[in-house]
């Protein structure tokens, strides 16, 4: 696991394997209507610009960067100016030998939230593994 100490923020990876192919997980990963099934209760964009819905929050992110079947990366939209190097990116990995797919997510936290963020993630990643019916 890389971390990288960055403004406050500290960035770290969390890899989870998925039985899906990278074509399905980027559709999971880059549209609104894929975002809305596991990521957020809905998730809107007009252009580049998304926002994701939860509960009585919404938060906004725009879309910096992607590649079809291979990665998407956001920065969210929060005013937080010292924080324009933070972003959070999604990429599909295959194996060449197994074949197996993976997502590497890359993320930011503050040192005292890093265990946290990763477990939403978990959790986030469980919900589209159970969209996918991926064990």
């Amino acid at each position: 696991m890389d971390i990288l100490l960055l403004m406050s923020k500290i960035q770290f990876e969390i890899e989870f394997v998925i039985q899906a192919s990278p074509q399905l997980l980027y559709q999971y990963m880059h549209t609104p209507s894929g975002l809305s099934e596991w990521f957020a209760d809905n998730v809107n964009a007009r252009t580049e610009k998304y926002t994701f819905f939860w509960d009585d929050s919404e938060e906004e992110a725009l879309l910096l960067k992607k590649k079809a079947n291979e990665f998407v990366r956001f920065r969210w939209l929060n005013g937080d100016d010292d924080q324009d190097d933070c972003y959070f990116e999604m990429r599909i990995v295959v194996d060449e030998i197994t074949k197996d797919v993976s997502v590497v997510v890359t993320d930011f936290a503050d040192e005292d939230e890093v265990e946290e963020t990763k477990m939403l993630w978990e959790s986030q990643i469980g919900d589209l593994k159970q969209v996918l019916g991926s064990s």
